[in-house]
């Protein structure tokens, strides 16, 4: 038995003790109670007996820092250490080894079965109170290591202090430290199978230092009172599928800045923090007429340039504008102010940064071995290991901590097809195929269906919204129907249709029509998010005004236009920072957008125009009750290529609610343009992008058109209207006054067969 003890503590004082408690702490030993301490750092240590105040010195029993005390005593008793270190400062603590686990084994059971929702509340570093001790469990899985420690500001960052015990054969280890505080900093250091030692931050971190510094912190995720009790029971009862959905899509960082008082700040200017933020981004949002927020990532992420798509903190909301609290508050004020709150979302891959989840235990542990699976060549970075139940869980329980904790409302799924294909960016040779000898990644598929399976088990009516730019079939169909289970789509095929029939020269556009009506062969086969997305105004594709062909007036008049049809278009929609007023130049990252541009005539009527449409779209129940079946759209005439003008209706769930949309797009202007009417009744402009307050030549429908009987494009009835160039123009029929008609009709027919 000696030997055996013998050899646990040299075990230990080399770090390859997979139990340290074992040995470490107080036991009972041949009738005696011994404690043992390992700490290099102490030239002496003192027990207290907290029950009856006597105090033992330890004997010091190796000379790299061990210390053992036997004790004539039949029971356990409670303790607490009084160190003396080598510079004879005296501090006292509770002993670390002392305290039982604070994960049980179903825990540990549930997690490597892949089926623990609510993991983060057990992996990690949690703040707790344990025998009335105050202090802080930690957590974390690293199977293949020879030892995990945790290392921080509380014990010199060295790995020897904090030695970590695995919790049997779960490749989880633990370890509650009394006396840590909110605010410390800590890693994990982690000795792996080929003795070299990691320093990682932890997986499951609330929070972390601002890079570039890279260290996790302690935190409180109970630090906040939530006021939003109204907007969470209201979604609860309403889904989105029938409701307005106009997205405003923002990367926090660049959206406003102010100066840097940092010398060494790279551009002499800052995002605004989480707080600021609500103070002018939520008021003006609301302002503007948008109904969401999208954010790009705002988890924890080391380089700016990645616009936070490659995440080491998954479980963090960045530092850089603020604390957890502070990014509450902020989604605490949207809602307040009626609006939802989407993020980005990035469980397709994740970056080689040595502090973070790449070959975390020194094995490849979240993403595959193999490089042909394990590795997106295109960005450099590793891909998930979908198949292993511990990185599925890892990545469903934090799509749910984010709904859980942050009241988030949606998650937009980025780079979807990347993780459904197994070629995806790959030439032949560079990629495996599945067990049926297909391109398709089963494990992923199997992955995303129960990652929205369980959102939706825990969360109903939130947005789970995929960025899938293929053909993949049922994204947006239920899981029990054999699809995803996602509730919407990015419909990147009529973002790039759009965009390119709308970047090229208006001469040409009728030779390309079927590029902004092919959209409507498919747009009821998902529940479609159209998307002007921060990708689109990047990399030389240059900003949605800059994309319009002709001159100065024509850029603007052309963006009007275009986006009227954006808004007449079946599918809810998105639009990016900058966009609305008409940013000159491509979003740069690292600056503020150009507000100053608003003191320009033709940005600000620009900015005008939009603020209108927004307002327009979510009044009109015709523009959004019905996006994803026919029953909402119905084309007039989709084939007038020569002039370059569609025209469409939009309908609600009432006939009444009902638009006719006359989209131009030359430059030419039309005075007596005909189109086939649905009813016969009035006709009323009630939208125009080409109104002089706009900017535009101010060619309007003033006065109410009436329907003749004159057969047109399939209807019984037509109008004819001016059109203006470059323009979308929306009219309203007299529903009300054609349903009096047809009443007075049939009350007219009725008296008839009585007078027969």
């Amino acid at each position: 038995m000696r030997a055996e003890i013998s050899e646990l503590i040299d075990l230990t004082i080399r770090g390859l003790n997979k139990d340290p408690h074992a040995i470490l702490g107080m036991h009972p030993f041949d009738g005696r109670v011994v404690v043992r301490v390992f700490n290099p750092h102490s030239r002496s240590v003192v027990v207290k007996d907290l029950h009856s105040g006597r105090s033992y010195p330890m004997d010091r029993i190796d000379d790299r820092g061990f210390f053992q005390l036997a004790v004539e005593e039949s029971d356990l008793f409670p303790y607490q250490l009084a160190h003396t270190t080598t510079e004879g400062v005296v501090y006292t603590v509770y002993d670390p080894y002392s305290f039982l686990p604070t994960l049980s084994d179903y825990d540990t059971f549930l997690f490597n079965q892949g089926n623990h929702h609510r993991i983060y509340e057990k992996l990690g570093c949690h703040l707790r109170e344990v025998d009335g001790v105050k202090g802080a469990s930690f957590a974390v899985w690293a199977p293949s290591a020879k030892r995990v420690s945790v290392v921080g500001s509380f014990n010199q960052w060295d790995g020897r202090i904090h030695q970590m015990r695995m919790l049997g054969s779960s490749g989880v280890w633990e370890l509650f430290i009394p006396g840590v505080a909110s605010g410390d900093l800590y890693k994990y250091e982690i000795k792996t199978p080929s003795d070299e030692l990691y320093v990682k931050a932890d997986p499951f971190a609330f929070h972390a230092e601002k890079p570039p510094q890279t260290a996790s912190r302690i935190y409180d995720m109970d630090d906040y009172q939530w006021n939003d009790n109204l907007w969470m029971e209201r979604r609860l009862m309403e889904p989105v599928y029938d409701k307005p959905v106009n997205i405003y899509e923002v990367h926090l960082g660049s959206w406003q800045q102010e100066p840097d008082p940092d010398p060494n700040s790279e551009t002499g200017f800052r995002g605004l923090s989480y707080r600021q933020l609500a103070e002018r981004l939520i008021p003006y949002a609301k302002d503007m007429g948008y109904t969401h927020l999208e954010l790009l990532p705002v988890m924890e992420h080391p380089f700016d340039g990645s616009w936070g798509y490659q995440v080491t903190g998954y479980y963090a909301v960045t530092s850089r504008f603020g604390t957890p609290a502070d990014f509450k508050y902020f989604v605490d004020k949207c809602h307040e102010n009626g609006l939802g709150v989407i993020l980005d979302w990035v469980p397709a891959h994740f970056p080689k940064d040595g502090h973070g989840l790449a070959r975390f235990d020194g094995t490849a542990l979240y993403e595959h071995e193999d490089k042909r699976k394990g590795e997106h060549l295109e960005w450099g970075t590793h891909i998930f290991n979908y198949g292993r139940n511990e990185v599925r869980n890892f990545l469903v329980s934090n799509a749910l901590f984010w709904f859980d904790k942050y009241h988030i409302d949606g998650l937009r799924v980025d780079a979807v097809a990347s993780m459904l294909y197994l070629d995806y960016c790959r030439e032949p040779g560079e990629w495996i195929p599945n067990e049926y000898g297909g391109r398709e990644n089963l494990e992923a598929v199997e992955f995303i269906r129960q990652l929205n399976s369980t959102v939706y088990q825990y969360f109903p009516n939130v947005m789970m919204v995929a960025e899938e730019s293929t053909s993949w079939p049922k994204v947006t169909a239920p899981v029990h129907e054999g699809g995803l289970g996602f509730s919407h789509k990015w419909n990147m095929g009529w973002m790039n249709d759009f965009l390119k029939y709308v970047s090229m020269d208006s001469i040409y556009r009728k030779h390309h029509q079927n590029l902004i009506t092919f959209s409507l062969m498919y747009a009821w086969s998902e529940n479609f998010i159209l998307v002007l997305s921060h990708d689109e105004v990047v990399h030389g594709k240059k900003s949605l005004l800059d994309k319009m062909p002709g001159d100065y007036w024509q850029k603007f008049a052309g963006l009007r236009g275009a986006l009227g049809y954006f808004f007449g278009h079946p599918g809810k929609k998105l639009i990016f920072m900058g966009g609305e007023y008409g940013q000159f130049i491509e979003w740069k990252y690292k600056e503020s957008l150009d507000w100053h541009l608003l003191d320009y005539p033709m940005h600000k009527m620009l900015h005008s125009y939009v603020r209108d449409l927004n307002h327009f779209y979510a009044g009109e129940k015709a523009l959004y009750e019905i996006d994803s079946h026919y029953d909402g759209f119905e084309w007039i005439d989709c084939s007038d290529t020569e002039h370059s003008i569609v025209s469409f209706m939009r309908k609600g769930k009432d006939w009444r609610d009902m638009l006719i949309f006359v989209c131009n797009f030359t430059p030419a202007t039309h005075d007596n343009y005909r189109i086939g009417a649905p009813l016969d009744t009035v006709y009323t402009e009630v939208f125009n992008s080409d109104l002089e307050k706009y900017g535009g030549s101010n060619v309007i429908n003033d006065q109410p058109i009436k329907a003749e009987p004159m057969p047109w494009h399939g209807k019984s009835w037509s109008i004819t209207l001016k059109v203006p160039p470059l323009a979308t123009i929306v009219l309203r029929p007299d529903t009300e006054r054609f349903r009096d008609q047809a009443e007075e009709t049939t009350e007219a027919e009725e008296a008839e067969v009585i007078m027969r």
